[in-house]
């Protein structure tokens, strides 16, 4: 298989909480570790951002770049892509995982990486429920999705 996304993970992200923990190892996703110097060259891999034109059908074939830390780190983890990625946003869906965020810095439509993961591969056309096998939330996020599914949104 193909690989879907790449995974770009801040190198303080808590794994015992980190939502895609369970997936690591699977051959369809890679997995990074921003630290030192390193840089990833994007171009032509849809770059998940807030306030980015949506994702759509038009997208499908592309590889996913997903960051993978809290809020605060995400202007930082950025600058580490180099080249031309494809800037899309996900069309809103409220997350399923409970935020414990003191200082209400997440943006309103933010998702848990796991939910981000699925919902964007989901409307590329690879829908695959096993991505959320170990995720506690999970029925309360599927059901979220059905139900903007039922309003039209795939």
């Amino acid at each position: 298989m193909s690989i879907l996304a790449t995974i770009l993970r801040h190198p303080d992200e808590n794994l015992a909480k980190c939502t895609l923990q369970p997936i690591v190892g699977r051959s369809e996703f890679h997995f990074l570790t921003a630290q030192g110097d390193l840089v990833f060259d994007g171009t032509g891999m849809i770059l998940l951002e807030v306030g980015a034109p949506l994702l759509s059908s038009a997208d499908a074939g592309r590889q996913l770049l997903l960051l993978d830390a809290n809020w605060k780190h995400i202007p930082l983890m950025r600058k580490r892509i180099v080249g031309q990625p494809v800037p899309r946003s996900l069309p809103a869906l409220s997350t399923a995982y409970p935020r414990r965020n003191k200082a209400a810095k997440d943006p309103c439509q933010g998702l848990a990486s796991i939910e981000a993961l699925y919902w964007a591969l989901r409307l590329l056309g690879h829908d695959d429920p096993s991505l959320l096998l170990h995720y506690h939330w999970r029925q309360e996020f599927l059901q979220k999705v059905e139900e903007l599914a039922q309003n039209g949104v795939r």
